[in-house]
């Protein structure tokens, strides 16, 4: 069964569009990564599919059942983790969940059950006695994903939850909601970070309004070979320097990085050798030559200026 269904779901405020006809099907027990910068329309998709806003134009089914001709149905299979935190500081984590449990409906005995069980799948138990002001940023966001996950929710839907995460909290987030995913729950992911996209099964990237490519990311890595990176680790960095490696580089994307350059191409065999030689001649020495294959980001980015440019020769 497929868990989310969307239409040519259109969304303008006045005169604005703000979702382009976006067509998505998430299957059950998938986890789904929706990546984008700000303001490419993720979180306005989002509050469509949780039922908090209305298209201009579209449908939304969940698992069956359309959202906007059954609401009650459909929210009572979704749990949703804003970015912006929401459990009470004043609270112990124990308390939060509790509260969360009975507003859900459970009655006080369920409650405590299913609390002590999401603490524990979560990682929180040891702290479940301390007062939430004393959690690390990681740790208040696992207890909120533990408050989505009511008995009956089969989506759990996330708006960036590692914002602003180091990357041990980051990871063990992560591997919180890969867990949960393995046990069968539908997992929803809004980023626009590409280490969290790399979890996922399927990612999409989304940019003004449109879902402009989807796939998994090994697929990614592999179509857009070209965003192969050779990073070189130089002390002297400078414009001529910047021209000369853009010039072997065919026009290709170079960009500096606070250690030297990082060179973008298809084919490294071809492009290193030029790169070497050319530093030679100038009597500038690298430190370190890395090839590192594509990122997500490297793609997304890659992606998303191809679409913008062709739209600008598209309007001349």
């Amino acid at each position: 069964m497929n868990a989310i269904v969307v239409k040519n779901l259109i969304k303008d405020y006045e005169e604005i569009n703000i979702l382009n006809r976006i067509n998505l099907i998430i299957e059950e027990g998938e986890f789904f990564t929706l990546m984008g910068p700000n303001g490419s329309g993720k979180s306005t998709l989002v509050s469509i599919i949780t039922g908090t806003t209305l298209p201009t134009q579209g449908a939304v089914n969940i698992h069956g059942s359309d959202i906007f001709d059954e609401p009650n149905k459909v929210k009572s299979l979704i749990g949703y983790v804003p970015q912006e935190n929401f459990t009470s500081p004043r609270l112990t984590g124990k308390e939060n969940l509790l509260y969360f449990a009975q507003l859900s409906g459970l009655s006080k005995k369920a409650a405590k059950e299913w609390t002590k069980v999401v603490l524990e799948k979560m990682g929180l138990s040891d702290d479940a006695s301390k007062l939430v002001s004393k959690y690390s940023g990681g740790m208040r966001k696992r207890l909120e994903v533990a408050t989505a996950l009511v008995p009956g929710i089969k989506i759990l839907i996330l708006d960036e939850p590692t914002t602003g995460f180091d990357p041990a909290a980051r990871k063990m987030l992560l591997d919180s909601l890969l867990e949960i995913n393995r046990e069968g729950m539908t997992i929803f992911l809004v980023t626009h970070i590409g280490e969290d996209a790399e979890v996922a099964k399927i990612v999409a990237f989304m940019k003004n309004g449109e879902i402009i490519v989807q796939d998994s990311p090994s697929a990614l890595k592999t179509k857009f070979k070209e965003q192969n990176a050779i990073d070189i680790k130089l002390h002297i960095r400078n414009s001529d320097i910047h021209r000369a490696l853009e010039r072997i580089n065919k026009g290709r994307r170079v960009i500096e990085t606070k250690e030297g350059y990082k060179v973008y191409c298809e084919s490294p065999e071809e492009i290193f050798p030029l790169i070497l030689s050319y530093l030679n001649d100038i009597g500038c020495s690298a430190s370190k030559f890395e090839l590192n294959p594509p990122s997500l980001e490297d793609i997304f980015f890659f992606h998303t200026q191809e679409k913008t440019q062709k739209k600008k020769e598209e309007e001349k």
